[in-house]
């Protein structure tokens, strides 16, 4: 006899500033946050990626006083040096071919307010110099410019690398680094968060049920089991990302495991071992499958399931009986 699918669980998710969990680490690390917001200490959110690392300094933002003044985010790894110095002190008309007038930066955008540093570990060297300048005395000077700008500005920065490990190695100043790292927040793995792979997915598949595209109302038994298995390395953005693909690609009330992303349809692959040169084969990557690689699967499945059966077929699927049939006559399966 089949086992039943997936419903939904009687959680009471706690939602803080965006970040949804069940998980007793997170609620720890909710007091860490509310502690934090009340100084201006600088922030250091560690965590990999996926994580919510902006989610985690919006929470810290809002938590604060200064939760009335802007708050600005930037990725210090999306930019070349010129550009960044740019963005995050401004730059003045005729400073650089194309800056055909005055630009303000995030730090004077975001005066009385917080600037989000994403992957600080990524700031050029001769930037760094610039951002001790600003967080010890308040100042900085716009490119081209020869005026300093006062600001008053409360800096969280965020990294998944060792800043002391980049320190050793001459990529990182070290008198920076005690600079951002006054008060350090440490965000848990997907893995490592009891309980909130069940939360979050079930959050998701509401977000996505708003949007109109589908309803969703359970999870196959076999896709809850690979969701389980899998270690996702991505986090929570990885987990939103299936959701999202299994409400673009599947169809039906049921979410079903041929609607995940591929490395959960075929399970992670083996780490391989060294052979006697002490080379380690990767492993080949699955191919990506196509929607109809998907609808076909799919059919045979609901084949398999109903003993062809359309009406049952079509009520498994969740499309009417012509849709299943116009489905049925392209693939061959009549």
């Amino acid at each position: 006899m089949p086992r039943a699918n997936l419903t939904r669980p009687d959680l009471h998710p706690h939602d803080f500033h965006g970040l949804v969990t069940v998980s007793p680490k997170m609620l720890e690390l909710f007091e860490l946050i509310r502690r934090a917001a009340r100084s201006n200490a600088t922030v250091l959110v560690r965590g990999e990626s996926g994580t919510g690392k902006e989610l985690v300094a919006t929470a810290i933002h809002q938590a604060s006083p200064r939760h009335k003044h802007p708050f600005r985010a930037v990725n210090c790894a999306t930019f070349t040096p010129e550009l960044l110095a740019s963005e995050l002190f401004g730059h003045v008309r005729g400073a650089f071919t194309g800056a055909v007038r005055d630009k303000a930066g995030v730090f004077a955008q975001a005066d009385q307010g917080t600037l989000f540093l994403d992957e600080v570990a990524e700031l050029p060297l001769e930037l760094q110099a610039r951002l001790l300048r600003v967080l010890q005395q308040k100042r900085f000077v716009p490119v081209g410019a020869t005026s300093e700008v006062e600001v008053d500005v409360r800096v969280v920065s965020a990294t998944n690398a060792a800043l002391r490990k980049l320190v050793g190695e001459g990529r990182f100043r070290e008198d920076l680094m005690y600079r951002i790292r006054v008060v350090v927040l440490y965000l848990p793995r997907l893995a490592e968060r009891e309980g909130d792979l069940e939360a979050l997915a079930w959050h998701f598949i509401d977000r996505f049920n708003a949007e109109g595209l589908r309803r969703v109302h359970a999870i196959d038994r076999t896709a809850w089991e690979a969701m389980r298995a899998y270690s996702w390395p991505g986090n929570i953005r990885e987990l939103r990302n299936n959701i999202e693909q299994a409400f673009v690609l599947g169809e039906g009330p049921v979410l079903r495991l041929e609607e995940l992303a591929p490395e959960l349809v075929a399970g992670e692959e083996p780490v391989h071992a060294p052979d006697h040169t002490g080379h380690v084969d990767a492993p080949a990557a699955p191919a990506t499958p196509t929607l109809e690689d998907i609808q076909r699967d799919q059919l045979v499945a609901a084949i398999r399931a109903t003993g062809g059966r359309r009406e049952e077929m079509a009520e498994r699927l969740g499309i009417s009986r012509s849709t299943l049939y116009r489905r049925l006559k392209h693939f061959g399966l009549t």
